[in-house]
């Protein structure tokens, strides 16, 4: 798949035996970026799944999302690390491998009963995924879908989304890594 073809893999990072994805590579190429927001677009222009706003995680999903928000025609609302939003937050912290982590988005970011697509670029534990759902529905929206350029199966997360009954999308995956 053209996708797949143009992702790089670091090995040994951040750390020894981690196989790093790296979307760098397939966004700074036009074509490799084209198809990623012409693959995506295809799949939510039809309707069949309703949202009202897109919601992208730092930093990569500000960029799939912000492009699919132009070409769908919605609203893009970004859900950030601590600290870096200007107004009134709702604040979620989650277990990282090693220690926590905290993201937060506005409190008027989300209308009460708002259909959401979140956006990034990889899915490996799903920990951010869940911490940008449990933002979300704090605010009272509901998950329409999450929707990633890469999926890492066997690390998990994918099957920790279902479980949760989120509906997942990915445009490629890397088993085994």
């Amino acid at each position: 798949m053209p996708i797949k073809s143009k992702i790089r893999t670091i090995p040994d990072h951040p750390k020894k035996g981690i196989m790093f994805r790296d979307i760098t590579t397939l966004i700074k190429d036009p074509v490799g970026f084209r198809l990623v927001i012409d693959n995506l677009t295809q799949r939510y222009i039809t309707g069949e799944i309703d949202f009202d706003v897109i919601v992208g995680i730092e930093a990569r999903g500000f960029i799939i999302g912000g492009a699919l928000s132009y070409t769908l025609g919605k609203g893009f609302v970004p859900i950030r690390k601590i600290g870096k939003l200007p107004a009134e937050v709702v604040r979620h912290e989650y277990e990282l491998e090693y220690g926590t982590d905290t993201v937060e988005m506005h409190k008027d970011a989300v209308a009460d009963g708002a259909r959401v697509l979140v956006i990034d670029d990889l899915l490996a534990t799903g920990g951010t995924a869940l911490a940008a759902a449990a933002l979300i529905e704090k605010l009272g929206g509901k998950i329409a879908e999450m929707a990633f350029i890469v999926n890492l199966p066997d690390v998990g997360g994918e099957k920790k989304l279902n479980e949760k009954g989120y509906d997942v999308f990915c445009l490629t995956e890397f088993e085994g890594d």
